[in-house]
């Protein structure tokens, strides 16, 4: 028989924070932790190779959504490897057309910074061409620093600051997922 884990063994075998346990949990990409009778989560080896997966899925730049359909194929004995590969091609692509866009941004802020003359007279190329897109902006000199308004987030009261954000509802995607991960956990032994 294995080792049941504490959220802290787990997290440390796997290599990942228990704060990204219990939300890969809710999202459904990890099937829920058994529970002691006082209520503490339990993890087994399988839930540590599941951590570890996800893990190096996500440092690969995966989204959650294709770590989701990974994780399906990695664990259907029936999968194509035609599927897979199709998976990591599509992240390919992404990642390409990433570059770009970066390559295109980097460009044009080199263009920018190169346009500044960067010294003490108050005309800056690089907040006029950010003007030009903006059809509403201040008259030079009439904002006066320090009176620029907060966003809305950072003016709300301590109180709504505390409160956790709530959770947000599994995709649609993701139900056929958890059911896999329950599915799983049975197999195994689970609770």
């Amino acid at each position: 028989m294995h080792h049941a884990m504490n959220i802290g063994e787990a997290a440390e075998a796997a290599g990942v924070s228990t704060k990204m346990i219990r939300h890969y949990e809710q999202i459904g990409l990890l099937p829920a932790a058994a529970r002691t009778d006082a209520g503490y989560r339990q993890y087994a080896e399988r839930d540590v190779s599941v951590l570890r997966f996800i893990r190096q899925a996500r440092r690969l730049g995966f989204s959650i959504e294709q770590i989701a359909e990974l994780l399906g194929l990695w664990s259907d004995a029936h999968r194509a490897s035609r599927s897979v590969k199709a998976v990591a091609q599509r992240h390919v692509a992404d990642l390409a057309q990433k570059m770009r866009e970066l390559a295109d941004m980097k460009q044009a802020l080199e263009r920018l910074v190169a346009s500044c003359h960067g010294d003490d007279h108050p005309h800056c190329a690089i907040l006029a061409e950010l003007a030009v897109q903006s059809p509403a902006a201040p008259v030079p000199g009439s904002i006066e620093p320090g009176t620029l308004r907060k966003p809305a987030s950072a003016r709300r009261p301590a109180a709504a600051k505390a409160r956790p954000p709530a959770a947000p509802a599994p995709a649609p995607h993701h139900a056929g997922l958890m059911a896999w991960t329950h599915q799983l956990h049975q197999r195994h032994g689970g609770s």
